[in-house]
């Protein structure tokens, strides 16, 4: 199983969105300040993340999400 999830920062009022495997494990990096653009804007906090049947279905997900713009995805879904 792969997610896509999307975070938000309060700090720099920003939303950012990744895959992975492990979504604690990886919230847990961005939050240590591992990531260039994430490290800017701890603490970081989960918005909501998606279960996806492999890799490749996550990484679409992914692209479709920033594509649109997080936040407005987030709106046109009533997630936000």
């Amino acid at each position: 199983m792969y997610f896509v999830y999307i975070l938000y920062s309060y700090s720099i009022d920003k939303y950012y969105a990744g895959s992975t495997e492990d979504v604690s494990k990886r919230i847990k990096e961005h939050n240590a300040g591992k990531g260039n653009f994430t490290s800017k804007g701890i603490p970081w906090v989960l918005i909501i993340d998606f279960e996806c049947y492999d890799r490749s279905e996550a990484v679409k997900l992914e692209l479709k999400i920033k594509k649109r713009g997080i936040k407005r995805y987030l709106q046109d879904n009533g997630l936000a």
